[in-house]
């Protein structure tokens, strides 16, 4: 009697460890939804489309992009919609560099602590700054130069986002003061002709229409752009500014190896896939895929290259 009890009592250890197994085998098994915290349309939703559109295909399961917009200094409501859900792969935030970097810095209590893992980054937006053909200098040195003696008028989409930064940082380095500065909605050929600006940082692929009437004196990146390839990237300039506005995925730090890596595998065959390398060719973007390691020792020292930032502007 013994005997039969122990052997049920085995048998059924190992249907249950059978079971437990299989049901980790099985994810996905259910809807996976993809976060991005900003509005539809722009490149970062663009190509998580895509990743959500072939994560579909492979694996069989419905994917969708929900897109939650909360402003660029915080909240952030799609980051804490993903620091909330289990960690389970089922929720996956395409997160652009504030939300690792800052979000638990900035005094927002569900990301405080660091709550997520990158899975890999995937896209640098193409950020330059930007001037008018006839201007009298080429050169972010020139610039410098005209700067001290000239009122010099800086458009940008908002104090708080990295690109703005670093310009004002690269400012207070070379030693020289924005005559203004704004922000604007809409940062393009317009804003320079008209002369509402005389710098912009904007993103190449809304000034590409006239390209050939302007000059791009810089590229905030990590890599030149190879539209503008004569345009030296910020760290070229000033190696303690090297930093640039990017997009990766995003888990929480508890989600499973195994289903980390199934994200992962079909997020880098995307990327680099045809359709995602011509959004590249056609607006400047660099994108590419970094992976998990690679991408926490990026978001580290991000992390430490915006305090020094922060420091330096607050002085």
């Amino acid at each position: 009697m013994k005997l039969k009890t122990l052997m049920k009592g085995a048998a059924a250890a190992a249907a249950l460890g059978l079971s437990a197994a299989a049901a980790q085998a099985e994810y996905p098994e259910k809807p996976v939804n993809f976060i991005v915290p900003w509005p539809p349309g722009d490149l970062e939703d663009v190509l998580t489309r895509m990743i959500a559109e072939d994560f579909q295909n492979e694996y069989g399961v419905a994917t969708a992009v929900v897109n939650k917009p909360g402003g660029g200094g915080g909240p952030f409501p799609g980051a804490i919609e993903v620091a909330n859900a289990p960690a389970d792969g089922y929720t996956i935030g395409s997160f652009v560099i504030g939300v690792p970097v800052m979000g638990h810095q900035i005094d927002i209590p569900p990301l405080t602590p660091a709550k997520f893992d990158p899975l890999g980054i995937f896209l640098t937006y193409p950020f330059v700054i930007a001037t008018s053909g006839d201007a009298p200098y080429s050169t972010m040195e020139e610039l410098a130069a005209y700067a001290k003696e000239n009122d010099v008028a800086l458009g940008h989409f908002g104090d708080v986002l990295t690109p703005t930064q670093v310009t004002k940082a690269y400012a207070k380095n070379a030693g020289f003061e924005w005559g203004s500065d704004a922000a604007f909605d809409a940062l393009d050929c317009n804003t320079l002709a008209s002369g509402d600006a005389d710098v912009i940082n904007t993103t190449l692929q809304l000034v590409l229409p006239c390209l050939d009437q302007i000059k791009v004196l810089v590229s905030i990146t990590d890599e030149r752009i190879p539209l503008v390839p004569d345009a030296p990237t910020i760290g070229e300039l000033d190696e303690s500014l090297n930093i640039a506005l990017w997009n990766g995925l995003f888990v929480t730090k508890d989600t499973p190896q195994d289903v980390r890596d199934k994200i992962i595998a079909v997020a880098e065959k995307a990327v680099m896939s045809e359709r995602a390398q011509n959004v590249a060719k056609e607006t400047g973007a660099l994108v590419y895929w970094q992976g998990a390691e690679d991408s926490a020792a990026r978001v580290a020292n991000d992390i430490d290259t915006m305090a020094r930032i922060s420091s330096l502007l607050s002085e």
